[in-house]
């Protein structure tokens, strides 16, 4: 015969003795504390993985951002995006200097007595040193002449020896003066970048006695002290210093750029060099 009386257990039930149990609501506790802390563990390794925000990239609200991870461009104290400036090197004041030759050299006191010898103007029975260089066409042909550099003009005038003149203004102490020019381009305050067209090559009185020809004569100052153009030809001018030469020459006319040699050292240097 089947019991009477007995019925079935129910899940309620089972649920209900449970939770009569003195260890369940300690139970419940510390499994609702260990979930907190892991998710607040699982919280701070994020964020310590994360990038400071200084570093990261800044939106710019457009779909291009490649101004912002270009290293040429940085931040201004304004917020602005800035290119960093890059520093230009010195380059040849002709625009063609493959048909040009340099048929005049600067004077320098260190260097051999042949470089000397082709660095001296003779002119009215005297010998000056040159203080540029003279560029000149291979063909006698007038050519361009550039800015070797960017800058200002800051002065253009006829010399009655140099023929005309225009002088350039540029950063760092930096001027270039060209001279022996047939045609001038350009105007006192104006600013040329590096190889515009400022002038065409001529010819001057103070450069007939050599043979130049049809050139343009070139100076590089630093402070007003004249350097040697070939020594920094392609290079940043941020690297032109003074040189170290310390002997005093004397100036005297006709050039105010180029200086005289007595006849004792011409004798020297002519000498030295077997003629």
């Amino acid at each position: 015969m089947k019991e009477e009386g007995k019925k079935p257990i129910s899940k309620k039930s089972s649920w209900r003795k449970i939770y009569r149990k003195k260890w369940f609501y300690p139970a419940v506790y510390l499994t609702l504390v260990a979930i907190i802390l892991s998710g607040v563990i699982w919280y701070q390794n994020r964020a310590a993985d994360l990038p400071d925000e200084a570093n990261q990239p800044l939106d710019t609200g457009t779909e291009d951002n490649s101004m912002v991870s270009n290293p040429l461009y940085n931040d201004r104290e304004d917020g602005a995006i800035a290119v960093m400036e890059q520093v230009e090197q010195v380059k040849m004041p002709v625009k063609n200097a493959d048909e040009t030759e340099i048929v005049t050299k600067f004077y320098d006191y260190d260097a051999p007595s042949e470089e000397q010898e082709q660095a001296l103007i003779f002119y009215n029975n005297k010998y000056y040193q040159s203080m540029g260089i003279d560029i000149a066409s291979q063909n006698d042909q007038p050519f361009d002449v550039t800015a070797s550099l960017s800058g200002t003009v800051t002065d253009v005038r006829e010399d009655p020896f140099y023929g005309k003149v225009v002088e350039i203004t540029h950063d760092y102490g930096v001027t270039t003066k060209y001279a022996s020019l047939g045609e001038v381009l350009v105007e006192t305050g104006a600013k040329v970048k590096q190889g515009d067209v400022i002038g065409t090559a001529g010819r001057n009185l103070y450069g007939q006695a050599n043979g130049n020809g049809v050139h343009v004569h070139f100076e590089l100052r630093k402070d007003n002290e004249p350097l040697n153009p070939e020594e920094y030809f392609n290079k940043p001018i941020n690297d032109i210093k003074p040189s170290k030469q310390e002997e005093e020459t004397e100036t005297q006319e006709p050039g105010e750029s180029d200086q005289k040699v007595t006849n004792e050292e011409t004798e020297s240097s002519i000498s030295m060099a077997n003629i």
